[in-house]
């Protein structure tokens, strides 16, 4: 008997990456080889891939500049937000042009939402604080502004903050186009066929998820930091769509871009990532 291809998959516990994986850990998804899901926040899979060490991963798009060598991008399971993203919020209103001498609290240096804050923000003076704590760092006056990713950017307001910027929006009316956050990659040294095969299944795994949403999150919502169902589905709403299945031309585009200003604006590397085809 031919023992299977062993895959590590990495993503973390978010209930939007969580999601995309039912299929494959419910078994709904048949597959040839074996899929082993490693949680970790995304800072750590960031920090991962630039060493080369799981067969496939979720990582943040700014990431790509420092393994794109190693890794290839699939053209599923990428988070783009929709006129939406990350947020910069403060306990008082402030404009844009008050950030420069502010300290802004981020969830890693490593996150696609510190590229973008340094395309809005030159130099901008920032401490990286775990993202779940990061709005209560802002309300305390321990920083003056907080960038908030996950579910957070749907809590804010009751928490009595005051949005600065939304990044999605900021991004859509500089480029007309949707604003990349993360996706999918694959090793390029496992071969084409265990790279179809990866492809294929992740692919039918998000599909399944929406097929059979309700089964899915109540799985996702199990590694998650206690959200309710409601808030978990209207982030997964969020992030796992139509464009989860594939990201189009204007999703690769708008990688591109990205990659492109921030290495324009000297905060990464010139990089050209490659893209896996369906």
């Amino acid at each position: 008997m031919t023992s299977r291809t062993k895959i590590r998959v990495g993503h973390s516990p978010d209930a939007d990456d969580a999601f995309m994986f039912w299929g494959l850990a419910s078994g709904r998804v048949s597959t040839n080889s074996e899929f082993e899901h490693i949680l970790r926040d995304i800072q750590t899979l960031n920090e991962w891939a630039m060493n080369g060490e799981l067969e496939t991963t979720a990582v943040s798009v700014h990431t790509l500049a420092y393994v794109a060598d190693r890794y290839a991008v699939l053209r599923h399971g990428g988070s783009f937000g929709e006129k939406y993203g990350p947020m910069l919020i403060a306990k008082e209103p402030l404009s844009v042009s008050d950030l420069k001498n502010k300290t802004i609290a981020i969830p890693g240096k490593l996150t696609s939402a510190y590229l973008q804050l340094c395309l809005i923000v030159d130099e901008p003076t920032v401490h990286v604080v775990p993202f779940d704590e990061i709005p209560q760092s802002v309300l305390s006056g321990k920083f003056d502004v907080g960038l908030i990713i996950h579910e957070a950017q749907l809590l804010w307001k009751d928490q009595g903050l005051h949005l600065v910027l939304d990044f999605g929006t900021w991004w859509h009316e500089q480029t007309g186009l949707p604003l990349p956050l993360g996706v999918n990659v694959v090793r390029k040294d496992l071969g084409q066929n265990t790279i179809q095969e990866i492809n294929r299944a992740m692919r039918e795994s998000i599909q399944a998820g929406l097929d059979h949403r309700r089964e899915a999150l109540e799985y996702a919502i199990q590694f998650g930091r206690g959200v309710p169902i409601n808030t978990a589905d209207s982030f997964v709403g969020m992030y796992v769509n139509q464009r989860t299945l594939d990201m189009g031309e204007d999703g690769i585009q708008a990688i591109k871009l990205l990659l492109k200003k921030g290495a324009e604006r000297g905060v990464i590397p010139p990089v050209e990532p490659e893209f896996i085809s369906a």
